[in-house]
């Protein structure tokens, strides 16, 4: 792709994705033990954040696999509520974000998750699209059910090509 900055991916790791949100996995002893011994629950694992006018919503996202070399040219920001996207497969997914450089994003990392992960976007942050990286593309979505407007885009001229880490 002519013209595009590269970007090469990372895995994702609780403190790298920290500054942008909440990674949710299964990662040490569990908090408790329930359901008569066979089950580990690991609690409260996401900041959750609606804001006054928002209430906590669970919708179910199936997108399309993309495939990596892949061009970024958009990026979003809920800034009324946080968004959490759970894989309902043990796939990984592409995961895209961006510091705020007073008011639009600055330049963006790209994470790919481990099997079982997944993350919670803080308010405002500035991502991309649901990507996926293999079928089915199923996810369950907690976020803001609200009236007010909770949606910015930008887009990037040019664009970002994010590329496969370089390992």
């Amino acid at each position: 792709m002519t013209g595009a900055r590269i970007i090469y991916t990372e895995p994702l790791t609780a403190a790298a994705f920290a500054p942008f949100g909440d990674l949710l996995d299964t990662q040490g002893k569990p908090d408790k033990i329930i359901n008569q011994g066979f089950c580990g629950r690991y609690h409260d694992r996401a900041t959750l954040d609606f804001g006054p006018e928002g209430r906590a919503g669970i919708s179910l996202f199936k997108a399309e696999p993309r495939a990596l070399p892949l061009t970024l040219d958009l990026v979003e920001r809920h800034p009324e509520g946080t968004q959490a996207f759970i894989p309902m497969s043990m796939d990984p997914f592409l995961i895209i974000v961006a510091p705020d450089m007073g008011g639009t994003p600055g330049t963006p990392r790209a994470f790919v998750s481990a099997a079982g992960q997944a993350i919670n976007y803080h308010r405002a942050i500035w991502h991309g699209v649901l990507t996926p990286l293999h079928a089915p593309g199923l996810f369950a979505v907690v976020d803001r059910i609200g009236a007010s407007p909770n949606l910015e885009e930008h887009w990037f001229e040019p664009p970002y090509e994010i590329r496969q880490n370089r390992e």
